[in-house]
C-alpha cells in the first residue's frame, strides 16, 4: 500500500514524485514509454530557469532528485486504474494499492490524418524530429505545423544540416524568438498551406499540398515528413473511475490541480492548462502533491 501513485514520468509526474517523498509519504512513480515524456525528445532546452542543456539531461537530473528524496520508480505501463473502498488499485503487469493517485500521462503527438501517413511511418515519416533526424541529413524534409513544436522541429532539422521547407497551415504561432530563429536560418515557410498526401515508392518521396490563397495542388520533392500538429492528451486511463474530462480529453482540474474524484489528481500536459512548458508542469506536479498530502492528512488520520 502505498500513499501516492503517481501515473507518469515525465516533469509533471517527477515533481509530484519529489514532493510526496519530502513530505514523508509512500510514493511510487510509473514512467513508460508509451506515451514517452515529451521532454525525453527535446534536443535543447533554453527557457526552463537556471538550466540549458537536452531534455533527456533535465529529465534524468530531476528522477534522480526524485528517487534520492525516497520515491519508488517502475518502468511500467499502467492499464487500467479503480477503485476499491477508499484505496486505488493500479493495474499493470502487476497491481498496486494507493490512497491517492496523481495522473500525469502527458500525451501523444497528434496524426495529420492524410493519405500515405500511416503507409510510411518509419520510412519517411515521423512525428519526433529529435529521435529520427539523424537519417536525414543533407536531405530534404518537410516539416509541417504552424506552433512551437513545429518552429523547433524545423530549427533542429535546419541544425542537423536538413534542407527544411516549413508547411504550415495558417499563420505562424509561436513566441517571437522562435520565429526569429527560423527567419535567420532563412527556413523557407508555406503558409496557409494543408498537407493532402504523402507519397512514394517504398519510402516518402513527395507531397502534396493545397494552397488556399491560391486554391491549387502543388507537388513538393523530399526525402521525410515531420508532423508537427500538436499533441492529444493520454487519458483514457481516468475514464473508468469517472474523472471529468473536457471536449479535447484533458483533465479538467481546479487550482488545487484537484479533479472532480476524491482522492485523484492531475498535472501537466493532460491537464486543461493553457501553457503546455516544462516549468508549468513541474509548477502543476508541486501543487498536486501538496493537494494529497493535504488531503491524506485529513482523509486518513
Amino acid at each position: 500500500m502505498f500513499d501516492v501513485a503517481i501515473v507518469g514520468g515525465g516533469p509533471a509526474g517527477l515533481t509530484s514524485a519529489l514532493y510526496s517523498a519530502r513530505y514523508g509519504l509512500k510514493t511510487i512513480f510509473f514512467e513508460t514509454f508509451d506515451p514517452v515524456s515529451q521532454l525525453s525528445l527535446a534536443g535543447k532546452i533554453e527557457n526552463y530557469p537556471g538550466f540549458e542543456g537536452s531534455g533527456i539531461e533535465l529529465l534524468d537530473r530531476m528522477k534522480a532528485q526524485a528517487i534520492k528524496a525516497g520515491a519508488e520508480g517502475r518502468v511500467e505501463k499502467i492499464e487500467r486504474i479503480v477503485k476499491k473502498g477508499e484505496h486505488f488499485v493500479l493495474i499493470g503487469e502487476n497491481e498496486y494499492e494507493a490512497k491517492a493517485v496523481i495522473i500525469a500521462t502527458g500525451g501523444k503527438h497528434r496524426e495529420a490524418g492524410v493519405d500515405g501517413e500511416t503507409a510510411f511511418i518509419g520510412r519517411g515519416v515521423s512525428y519526433c524530429a529529435t529521435c529520427d533526424g539523424n537519417f536525414f541529413r543533407g536531405k530534404r524534409v518537410i516539416v509541417y505545423g504552424s506552433g512551437k513544436e513545429a518552429l523547433s522541429d524545423a530549427i533542429h532539422l535546419y541544425d542537423l544540416g536538413c534542407n527544411v521547407k516549413l508547411v504550415s497551415r495558417s499563420p505562424l504561432r509561436a513566441e517571437k524568438a522562435l520565429i526569429e530563429e527560423v527567419a535567420k536560418r532563412n527556413i523557407e515557410i508555406v503558409q496557409n498551406a494543408t498537407l493532402r498526401r504523402i507519397e512514394g515508392s517504398g519510402k516518402v518521396e513527395r507531397v502534396v499540398v493545397f494552397l488556399r490563397d491560391k486554391n491549387e495542388e502543388v507537388i513538393f520533392e523530399t526525402d521525410g515528413v515531420f508532423i508537427a500538429i500538436g499533441m492529444r492528451p493520454a487519458t483514457d486511463i481516468v475514464a473508468e473511475l469517472g474523472v471529468e474530462r473536457d471536449s479535447l480529453g484533458y483533465i479538467k482540474v481546479d487550482k488545487e490541480q484537484r479533479t472532480n474524484v476524491k482522492g485523484v489528481f492531475a498535472a501537466g500536459d493532460c491537464c486543461s492548462n493553457p501553457l503546455k512548458q516544462v516549468v508549468t508542469a513541474c509548477g502543476d506536479g508541486a501543487i498536486a502533491a501538496y493537494s494529497a498530502y493535504r488531503y491524506l492528512r485529513e482523509q486518513f488520520r
